[in-house]
């Protein structure tokens, strides 16, 4: 198979795209710059929203509220949770995206299929049907390269400062897949390290949650790339959470799942978390 002429691969690039940075101290009040937080919340689905040269890419308007467009609910809930644990980490911060997961799934690797999906569940998405090695080009080093530099340098900030940061990634998903209803509500997802994964699992017994190991997804499904890309090179504690969505769609029910679930994850830092929750 040939490959293509990089050097042909010129079109007129958009505005790059980082990550969203949001901190708190050690007080949970938000902080203008890096502190010594012990942990950080990712949000990689946290937008549903669009920009030029993409567009709509072809989809009526009502799909981009859609959980095919982003994880309704994880960046209220993400948000909540950081601000709880700020206090009992030393601080924390939240790295979001800023574009809908249908321009560049930013927990895909470029060369993965789903990093610009042409289908997703049972929506085509006719804009990433024929996506060109120019354009691919394009999105990876505007949006993925964008934030994963920012979620990078914000981690190595933190590992200067002293820390060693557990890194959360939270996400959500929906309720009813190819017609199909799923029970759990609360899943929580490893990588290679099951450390901090388990004792979440553990300290969500009598949470009130229907709470499951690696479901409804697990890494065999390549879903746990930004804790692989951040988290592992640095052996810094990691797990991936996935909460129902019809459990967290409004402002009032994230902040309730937030209040639920803090302690939860304090109760695992504490135990498996490293220096997360080490007092600063």
């Amino acid at each position: 198979m040939s490959q293509p002429d990089v050097a042909a691969l010129t079109p007129p690039a958009p505005a790059e795209w980082p990550g969203l940075v949001e901190r708190w101290d050690n007080r949970a009040a938000p902080a203008s710059g890096p502190n010594a937080a012990g942990v950080v919340m990712i949000c990689e689905h946290a937008s549903n929203a669009t920009a030029e040269p993409w567009g709509d890419l072809g989809l009526a308007p009502d799909i981009w509220g859609t959980h095919v467009a982003w994880d309704i609910g994880a960046l209220g809930l993400a948000r909540g949770l950081a601000q709880r644990l700020a206090a009992e980490c030393g601080g924390a911060v939240l790295v979001h995206a800023p574009l809908s997961r249908l321009i560049f799934d930013l927990n895909r690797a470029p060369d993965h299929p789903n990093a610009m999906p042409a289908r997703s569940e049972v929506y085509e998405i006719p804009g990433n049907r024929d996506v060109t090695p120019a354009e691919r080009l394009v999105r990876t080093r505007t949006v993925c390269t964008g934030f994963h530099a920012t979620l990078a340098a914000e981690i190595a900030a933190l590992v200067a400062l002293g820390r060693r940061p557990a890194l959360i990634a939270v996400h959500s998903f929906t309720p009813v897949y190819h017609g199909l209803p799923r029970a759990v509500e609360f899943g929580v997802i490893h990588d290679d390290d099951e450390a901090l994964t388990h004792a979440v699992i553990q300290a969500a017994r009598g949470c009130g949650l229907e709470t499951r190991l690696n479901e409804p997804y697990s890494a065999a499904g390549d879903v746990t790339h930004t804790i692989r890309l951040h988290a592992v090179p640095l052996r810094l504690p990691n797990t991936m959470l996935e909460i129902r969505n019809d459990l967290i769609g409004s402002a009032a029910q994230q902040s309730a799942m937030a209040d639920r679930l803090a302690p939860v994850l304090a109760r695992a830092l504490k135990s498996a978390g490293g220096d997360a929750c080490r007092a600063s």
